[in-house]
């Protein structure tokens, strides 16, 4: 992917060294009595406990490799600004655009706590993506997808996520979910997450357009991460079988299809995988 020199987003928090989220000083008294101090000193107690909720924010040391990644990640957040914007203004509307939170270890979001064990999420509550840099290199030795452009397709996923949001789809789908069996949910919740593999081919289609960022080779990369993060093939890999009702993100072969779809069409209104037959 063609990305060096070129602008990153201004919607980056870099967490990697706040201790994910936790009060430094565990809450309670002394945390109260600090903030009465400030407050009498003069200061801003909210941005006290801002500090103390994100563990004061210590330094973190990185290599050069994850400073690249870091950056690599501002870029196509940015690529995802760009094209989002432009889909939105089009039909009238306007893009909200989304937050991506930088983690190392754990992290404190709107939907909860989550470790580096729980991937590159979004969080509806907070329109933040949230993601361990670690990932990266989980997709790469674990599950063989190489390439700067799978991790661009996993971003381009979650930011999918966000964008259902604000077209309603995300709701409704949570609504829907509360009123099935667990088969019947999970089911739904795969069609969700075809549809955000569907938006980031769409992405890749428009970005390609519009800045001219791939290269030879990207969208086999993109492919060959779906394909890894398959519900059929994590399945193989971590329990030596598969169960289909437990599926809740698709299968490696309709990952790439939707993805695919996405990328050749280019066309928001050929996403539709809650349709009859669809999937």
């Amino acid at each position: 992917m063609r990305w060096t020199g070129r602008r990153g987003s201004s919607n980056v928090e870099d967490r990697r060294g706040m201790g994910g989220g936790r009060m430094a000083l565990g809450g309670g008294l002394g945390t109260i009595v600090i903030l009465l101090i400030v407050w009498f000193m003069g200061g801003d107690p909210a941005q006290v406990s801002g500090l103390l909720e994100q563990g004061g924010g210590q330094p973190v040391e990185t290599s050069a490799a994850e400073d690249e990644m870091a950056q690599f990640v501002s870029v196509v957040l940015a690529d995802t600004e760009e094209v989002w914007n432009a889909i939105f203004q089009q039909s009238g509307q306007t893009y909200r655009e989304p937050k991506l939170v930088l983690f190392r270890g754990e992290v404190q979001s709107a939907c909860g706590f989550a470790s580096a064990a729980s991937g590159p999420f979004y969080c509806p509550g907070d329109e933040k993506i949230y993601i361990d840099l670690s990932f990266c290199d989980v997709l790469r030795d674990r599950f063989g997808a190489q390439g700067d452009f799978a991790i661009a397709y996993v971003i381009a996923h979650e930011v999918g996520h966000h964008v259902q949001k604000q077209l309603g789809i995300l709701e409704e789908v949570q609504s829907s979910r509360t009123r099935m069996s667990q088969t019947e949910a999970n089911a739904l919740t795969v069609k969700l997450e075809l549809q955000a593999d569907f938006l980031a081919g769409l992405w890749a289609h428009h970005a390609d357009r519009m800045m001219d960022i791939l290269e030879t080779g990207d969208i086999d990369e993109a492919l060959r991460a779906a394909a890894a993060v398959g519900d059929d093939n994590i399945q193989m890999k971590s329990q030596g079988r598969i169960v289909p009702d437990d599926f809740t993100h698709g299968t490696s072969k309709q990952r790439m299809y939707w993805f695919r779809k996405g990328w050749e069409t280019g066309d928001l209104a050929q996403g539709d995988t809650f349709k009859k037959g669809a999937v």
